[in-house]
């Protein structure tokens, strides 16, 4: 049987295409006590980057999706906010992601489909400094 939830207070961008998936992870965080800005895609991430005028101290992205990957995210953002942590998502393996070249295996990944406490254990040991993939 899981563990209580742990809890956070920092502000997580959230970019998932899907919309049930990106909808079901933005309750959890915010139950969890986070502030949960989501996006559809890179470009509506990107926008928010530029315009949320407080700090955002995790960007958690699927890795594939359509127009930008979750990478190419992570490396635009990090020109706008080079503190912000990231977390990858993706229903593809970790070993996938890693032998085709979107991710290293030292990066803070997860893997769908995740229990809902995994998933907020693994983002507050990423904001905890605590990332093993």
């Amino acid at each position: 049987m899981p563990g209580p939830m742990v809890r956070g207070t920092e502000t997580i961008l959230l970019v998932e295409d899907d919309e049930t998936v990106r909808r079901l992870i933005r309750e959890v965080l915010h139950k969890c006590g986070y502030e949960v800005l989501d996006a559809a895609d890179g470009d509506a991430a990107l926008s928010i980057c530029e315009q949320y005028p407080k700090g955002i101290d995790l960007l958690l992205t699927d890795v594939v999706m359509p127009r930008m990957s979750g990478r190419e995210v992570a490396s635009r953002v990090a020109a706008l906010r080079p503190d912000m942590k990231v977390l990858f998502m993706s229903g593809y393996t970790d070993d996938a992601i890693v032998h085709h070249g979107f991710l290293d295996a030292e990066t803070p990944f997860i893997q769908k489909p995740f229990a809902l406490d995994v998933l907020a254990r693994k983002v507050r040991d990423v904001l905890d400094g605590r990332s093993q993939s």
